[in-house]
């Protein structure tokens, strides 16, 4: 493992922890702010994102190649809600099989500031068609994005603190 890897990968993490928080804080989620992707700071998830470390695309990706799975990426989702994937279980309905659970209003947000943080352009065509997600959670992220899109930041986070943050119950969407 190459020492300047240790400091590139922290750069990283950090740099993408405190951009999320600054969105987050915007739309008054502290707490989540705070305490986003933590878990990219335990030995499970730090020491594998330093040793696939390569500058322009995730350690996971490298280690996917590399081993067939990502075991940081697994340790990630599990223990972050903010992830759709977090969020796949058993359907409890007609259809049998896998499929994604609507996720809780709070976890949404912050899915969304993370996504915003990932890829400050092109909101809207992040690709979230082939995602296990729950139609009603699916339609209000691409609601959202596709708003960031056409109206910007300042707009689409007035709109979350309105209608979103602190708040149980999803918004009607049109």
């Amino acid at each position: 493992m190459q020492l300047i890897n240790i400091w590139r990968h922290f750069h990283t993490i950090t740099e993408h922890k405190i951009m999320v928080a600054r969105h987050c804080f915007k739309v008054g989620m502290y707490w989540q702010g705070l305490t986003h992707d933590l878990s990219k700071y335990s030995p499970s998830e730090f020491w594998q994102g330093v040793k696939y470390y390569q500058g322009y695309r995730s350690p996971n990706n490298a280690e996917r190649e590399d081993k067939g799975y990502s075991a940081a990426w697994l340790h990630h989702k599990g223990r972050n809600k903010h992830h759709y994937e977090y969020w796949i279980d058993y359907s409890t309905g007609p259809v049998k099989g896998m499929t994604g659970m609507k996720m809780p209003l709070k976890y949404v947000n912050e899915m969304i500031m993370d996504r915003i943080a990932d890829s400050p352009h092109n909101y809207s065509e992040m690709g979230i068609d082939g995602f296990m997600i729950d139609p009603e959670t699916r339609a209000l992220l691409a609601y959202i994005l596709k708003m960031l899109d056409k109206k910007g930041e300042e707009k689409t986070f007035a709109y979350m603190r309105k209608y979103m943050v602190g708040r149980k119950n999803y918004p009607k969407i049109k």
